[in-house]
């Protein structure tokens, strides 16, 4: 379909209409991609923690009604004016995390925030608008981070899209694989490869083993750390963990009495060397902290806290060598290393941790 031929299009969406209220599914029209967007057809949709987040969310950032989820994989149905680096027919990955390619944070090493598409919580990122509304009524529904996968189309900006090669049955990349590309997998390898700078022969400790937790560990395999520490409640996550890189399970529930950070510290002769807080607990902030080495321990949060709620840490083990830093999708920049990861899953280098996908095969 060209762009001069495109129309709105009537399909099925999960809407959100009020904070922790079940989903219902509607019939919803997207309109055509206006200029520097495209619309794009839904193969595979994954659910991330943040999405639950914000789907139990009173108050802003959290807006309704809004499609949720913004971990996918689609095909171009259509594009607007002044798309070029896309075209009909390819395969894409949607991205919460812009990049526009010619900002100066775009093109420095030391940044993935993109400077020139800020995000509009509801809206898209260049007019403030919506393309999404209620078939029946006409009324407005908001997108999600720039994504709302939980649609059969949906319209993204071309600098929240990432062209991949054919995603397919094998040898091809699947599209329940190629879904989680575009946050959790990409969050928690980049967070390794990228914030972090996981060295050859260090320990790491991981807190919370989901989707991007499982992702560190791999990362952090990959980078060659020597022992990978996984922190977690639920004692049946210990054998895919395993199989992922984690080298050694501790479960805060069977410590005898003794904090984590007690237990890594003796664990590791002084404190890991990295840890990574990727559940989104303010307190787990605080115990990844503690769980660092003094002198280079380097503490990295992932995790999305709803709240937004601030932790508090000792000036003098600052001083002492620790830090603290974090990272929006793991560091990386989507159009230059999204396909990177790609790749790495066809090598068998990384793999897709267990999370809960939606595909819609045509």
């Amino acid at each position: 379909m060209e762009q001069s031929a495109a129309k709105p299009i009537r399909c099925r969406a999960a809407v959100s209409k009020a904070p922790g209220r079940p989903l219902e599914m509607e019939e919803v029209e997207v309109a055509p991609p206006r200029a520097h967007e495209v619309r794009v057809r839904i193969i595979c949709t994954s659910l991330c923690h943040t999405d639950v987040t914000f789907w139990c969310m009173k108050d802003l950032p959290a807006m309704y009604p809004s499609i949720l989820r913004h971990e996918a994989v689609g095909v171009v149905e259509s594009v607007g004016e002044h798309v070029q680096e896309v075209a009909v027919g390819d395969t894409v990955v949607p991205v919460f995390l812009p990049q526009c390619g010619e900002c100066d944070d775009c093109l420095s090493a030391r940044s993935n925030i993109c400077s020139v598409l800020a995000h509009r919580p509801g809206h898209m990122p260049r007019d403030g608008t919506t393309r999404f509304s209620l078939a029946a009524s006409g009324e407005p529904v908001h997108t999600f981070l720039c994504v709302s996968s939980f649609a059969e189309y949906t319209v993204v900006d071309v600098g929240h899209v990432v062209k991949l090669a054919a995603v397919g049955p094998a040898p091809a990349l699947p599209p329940e694989k190629a879904c989680l590309l575009s946050c959790g997998v990409a969050t928690g390898v980049g967070a390794a490869w990228k914030v972090a700078a996981v060295a050859a022969g260090s320990t790491v400790a991981v807190f919370g083993l989901g989707t991007v937790g499982l992702a560190v560990a791999q990362g952090s395999k990959m980078r060659g750390a020597k022992r990978i520490i996984g922190v977690d409640l639920n004692p049946d996550k210990m054998e895919i963990a395993k199989r992922l890189g984690i080298t050694d399970f501790v479960n805060p529930n069977e410590t005898g009495g003794k904090a984590v950070s007690e237990v890594i510290t003796e664990m590791t002769g002084g404190g890991a060397d990295y840890c990574f807080e990727c559940v989104g607990s303010t307190s787990l902030m605080a115990e990844a902290f503690k769980s660092s080495r003094k002198g280079w321990g380097k503490t990295i949060i992932l995790g999305t806290d709803a709240g937004a709620a601030p932790f508090s840490i000792s000036s003098s083990d600052i001083k002492r060598g620790r830090s603290v830093t974090g990272g929006l999708l793991g560091g990386i920049k989507p159009k230059n290393d999204i396909p990177v990861l790609a790749q790495k899953y066809l090598d068998k280098v990384i793999d897709r941790p267990p999370a809960p996908c939606h595909c819609h095969h045509a």
